[in-house]
């Protein structure tokens, strides 16, 4: 119904997509508002629709970026939503926005490219950039050069442009995962014929061919549900242990820091690289390197979230410089990171807080963010070599997610199963991004 090659190519009997007539009271009025908001149900909201409570906080947060009182005009919000998922050639976004930005009353003129927008936005490019893939570049100078000299930038103005930036860089992230296709009136479809081919995005999710990486060597029976319980069983009998140092942990981050340098992502025979998005795009070589590997010469510490957190720093930064928005995004953040059904799979009452732990903090780990009290060897213990790779290609590649991929992790899982755990990946990216983001505020404006 919503996904490319009807979404995996499973049965609809297997699929149990949430349809729009839902009798679920609350997501019924979280479908409406949507539907009155957009004049369409969009793909993305039913997928969302797995999960009630985190579907409600993010088209709350996206309205309030969007649609609600803010220091950009409307065109300028919907252009930067395109320059931010052109990063990753997410089709899907870049017509979505592009059909949005026209109804705001935006300049048919920009959507020919970046050349023809004005020099103001085109000045978020660099800063663009680096957010979509090495935030950890990101320092008080970029700020400066945006809020000094000709076509500046207010704080105000700055901030809600690099919430727009880190929500829809990790939207991506969602969209690609899931394998959504493009909304029916903008060339996309409702189901696609696992045999078919054609010149656009659903051809990246469907096809199973990818070159390296290590995505789709056959699994190893390690990668199960059965498997996954019984490691999680062992972790909790083993918390009676004694604690380890703090020159231990520091050991145990850096060990899993350099592990994750050494995956390899899938790398695509054929690109879906389009004109219809690379005009949107500047220095499209740019792309993600492990923070473990960046360059010696540059002075760039380990993240410590104790220096710098969102509860205790960008929260109050972000509610400053725009309001309310902290509050939204929060509610987001915690949402994606508590939200438990107590199940996996078809196996009740578990626990799942060290699982969903494990996946934020290794993606936070990827980006050069360092939890002091956490204990990284939980990482190893939970997530399987695999599920790593996958977490890797979805949060910082995801145009090379494939069909194979998504079916290749998480045996045993359920469909909306899979949905969340690409909800934290958005999640925990995108607090990631804004971390870097509002510490480089926080330098400029000290």
């Amino acid at each position: 119904m919503l996904l490319m090659e009807d979404f995996m190519n499973a049965n609809a009997s297997d699929l149990r997509i949430d349809p729009a007539d839902t009798t679920n009271e609350d997501k019924q009025m979280v479908f409406i508002e949507s539907f009155l908001q957009n004049n369409r149900l969009e793909n993305l909201h039913q997928v969302m629709g797995y999960h009630p409570r985190y579907l409600e906080a993010f088209v709350k947060t996206q309205n309030y970026l969007l649609r609600d009182d803010g220091p950009l005009p409307f065109p300028y919000r919907h252009y930067i939503a395109l320059m931010a998922a052109a990063r990753h050639q997410c089709v899907y976004l870049v017509r979505l926005h592009a059909q949005e930005f026209l109804l705001q009353g935006g300049d048919a003129q920009w959507l020919r490219g970046l050349e023809y927008a004005p020099q103001k936005l085109r000045n978020l490019c660099e800063v663009n950039n680096i957010l979509a893939h090495r935030p950890w570049l990101l320092n008080k100078n970029h700020i400066e050069k945006l809020t000094r000299g000709n076509d500046t930038w207010s704080l105000s103005e700055m901030m809600q442009a690099l919430i727009i930036i880190a929500h829809f860089h990790s939207l991506c992230s969602f969209i690609m995962g899931c394998g959504l296709a493009p909304e029916i009136d903008q060339g996309g479809c409702t189901t696609r014929n696992a045999s078919s081919s054609g010149d656009d995005e659903s051809e990246d999710y469907s096809s199973d061919s990818s070159v390296g990486g290590e995505m789709n060597a056959n699994v190893l029976e390690e990668d199960s549900l059965e498997s996954l319980m019984q490691r999680m069983k062992e972790l909790t009998e083993s918390t009676h242990e004694e604690e380890p140092t703090q020159e231990e942990l520091l050991k145990r981050f850096e060990l899993v820091e350099n592990q994750s340098s050494e995956i390899s992502v899938p790398t695509k025979e054929k690109t879906s690289k389009k004109e219809e998005v690379l005009r949107f795009v500047t220095n499209s070589d740019f792309t993600y390197n492990d923070f473990a590997k960046r360059a010696p010469g540059l002075d760039i510490p380990t993240f410590r979230i104790q220096d710098y957190s969102w509860e205790d720093h960008a929260f109050s930064l972000a509610n400053r410089l725009y309001s309310d928005i902290g509050n939204l995004l929060d509610d987001r953040f915690n949402i994606a990171f508590n939200l438990t059904y107590y199940t996996m799979g078809d196996i009740r009452s578990v626990d799942t807080s060290a699982f969903r732990q494990a996946i934020w903090y290794y993606i936070h780990c990827m980006y050069g963010i360092r939890h002091d009290d956490y204990d990284y060897a939980q990482v190893n213990q939970l997530l399987e070599r695999n599920l790593k790779t996958y977490i890797k290609t979805v949060c910082c590649f995801p145009e090379r997610i494939t069909k194979k991929d998504y079916e290749g992790v998480m045996k045993g899982f359920k469909h909306s199963e899979k949905v969340h755990v690409n909800m934290m990946i958005t999640e925990a990216r995108m607090q990631a991004e804004l971390l870097y983001a509002l510490r480089a505020v926080n330098h400029y404006m000290t």
